[in-house]
């Protein structure tokens, strides 16, 4: 039986609107491809997510990758508020499960600026019961570490825990803990499949 519902946070309870973000910065195409090769697309990203550099070291490498377009790198980085949205249902769908005796908990990994920066955007984070977001421990998914530390943490029994997550990796991870998990898409395909779990979703 499920009782405790685990849900990554980007693409799942918030969008990553990095596109959007850079966008709004009003860059060329050509200059817009730079940056996302220089960031987001960059191995080095994970490492802005574990939080155990420096936002400024970490800065620096994605300038060495591409010295050309420093000012906007710092300039899109400076304020990333705009680069997580809060899908509209992730809060009453919380709601409707805790309500229903799940208990809700979160994995997830992003780093102390964007949670900082972004914190409008996680004003669901109060109405679950608790979880980890990587930059507080300096491990990142799919690290066995973060997984067993969560289930130490929280107690969990992994046969009785769902993980919802939009990405493949983080899941087979998850499952070498016994832990039953969603690859998510959207709120209807996650709900259809932990109904198939007899999860009231």
């Amino acid at each position: 039986m499920i009782t405790t519902i685990i849900f990554d946070i980007g693409n799942v309870l918030a969008d990553f609107t990095w596109e959007a973000h850079y966008r709004s910065f009003g860059y060329s195409e050509e200059i817009l491809q730079r940056l996302a090769d220089a960031t987001v697309k960059n191995p080095l990203w994970n490492e802005y997510d574990r939080g155990v550099m420096s936002d400024e070291e970490i800065i620096r490498g994605f300038i060495e990758n591409d010295p050309g377009i420093e000012k906007e790198i710092r300039e899109t980085l400076r304020d990333k508020g705009t680069m997580v949205v809060r899908n509209d249902y992730a809060i009453p769908w919380i709601q409707e499960l805790k309500e229903k005796g799940y208990r809700c908990l979160y994995l997830s990994n992003f780093s102390k600026s964007s949670h900082v920066q972004c914190a409008p955007s996680l004003d669901f984070l109060p109405y679950m019961d608790g979880g980890i977001l990587s930059y507080q421990e300096k491990i990142i998914k799919p690290m066995p570490e973060i997984y067993q530390l969560l289930i130490d943490r929280y107690g969990l029994k992994p046969e009785e825990c769902v993980f919802l997550d939009d990405t493949k990796h983080n899941l087979d991870a998850a499952e070498k803990f016994g832990i039953h998990t969603i690859h998510f898409q959207n709120q209807e395909q996650a709900i259809e499949e932990l109904r198939k779990l007899g999860v009231e979703a």
